[in-house]
């Protein structure tokens, strides 16, 4: 039985005929005379520059996955910069129309309650004569049966609606909500002062829809004159006795 040529290393055509291998370590060359390095420096330099060199190619190559990223134009950013500017334009306006309204909505408020208060007062404006027979009646002790209950329930309406009556014998004088139809000298009063009310007055609110026609009482100063009837009773000469004693004085000046 012939060996196989695979147990047979030397036999063979195409086989190379395997030697003694021949190492020169020497750390000089004989030839150049130049210190050689040796090369398992060279091998450990490798071995260590290897994985750097790696490194920066996958560096290298992650840096080539990424797109690169155009320059946005000057336009697109001008673009950008008139659109806030609009958004804030529009908003202003927004904040404009709403205050408008705020105003209007105030102002149509405010012009309904006018309208209506002049409405009111229109129609009660109406009602003050029959007001006054009520309180004619009243004052003579007329007011009965149904006709009284009748003017109560009118006067009650009407003081729902807001209609004030107001003057009375004792009240200040006040020339804005009151008619004086005379002035009468009073003692033992400071201020002028309603002391007889002919026709009360009426009003809503600060609507004043007739003054008070009233008699004024004015206040007589200590050392002033006295009335014509308090002279008359202290006995004091009359109007006609002065008259009569100074015509011979102007007599004699006419001389």
């Amino acid at each position: 039985m012939e060996p196989s040529d695979k147990n047979n290393p030397g036999t063979g055509d195409g086989d190379e005929k395997q030697g003694p291998v021949i190492r020169d370590n020497r750390r000089i060359d004989p030839e150049t005379g130049e210190v050689r390095e040796p090369k398992g420096a060279t091998a450990s330099g490798e071995a260590a520059g290897g994985p750097d060199d790696s490194d920066e190619d996958v560096v290298e190559a992650e840096l080539e996955d990424f797109p690169e990223i155009p320059d946005t134009p000057e336009s697109v950013v001008t673009d950008a910069i008139n659109a806030d500017e609009r958004v804030i334009e529009l908003t202003n306006d927004i904040k404009r129309v709403q205050a408008e309204y705020a105003n209007y909505r105030k102002r149509v408020e405010r012009d309904r309650v006018a309208v209506r208060e002049m409405a009111t007062a229109q129609v009660l404006g109406e009602l003050l004569p029959i007001l006054d027979d009520i309180g004619r009646a009243r004052g003579h002790d007329e007011l009965n049966g149904g006709f009284k209950a009748v003017g109560e329930a009118l006067e009650a309406s009407v003081t729902k609606l807001g209609l004030e009556r107001f003057a009375d014998q004792g009240d200040e004088f006040d020339p804005t909500i009151h008619e004086a139809l005379t002035l009468v000298p009073v003692p033992n009063i400071s201020v002028q002062s309603v002391i007889e009310v002919f026709q009360p007055g009426y009003r809503i609110g600060e609507r004043i829809l007739r003054p008070a026609r009233v008699v004024v009482g004015d206040p007589v100063d200590g050392g002033g004159e006295a009335p014509a009837e308090s002279a008359e009773n202290n006995g004091a000469p009359g109007t006609d006795e002065a008259d009569a004693a100074a015509e011979p004085g102007r007599e004699e000046n006419g001389k």
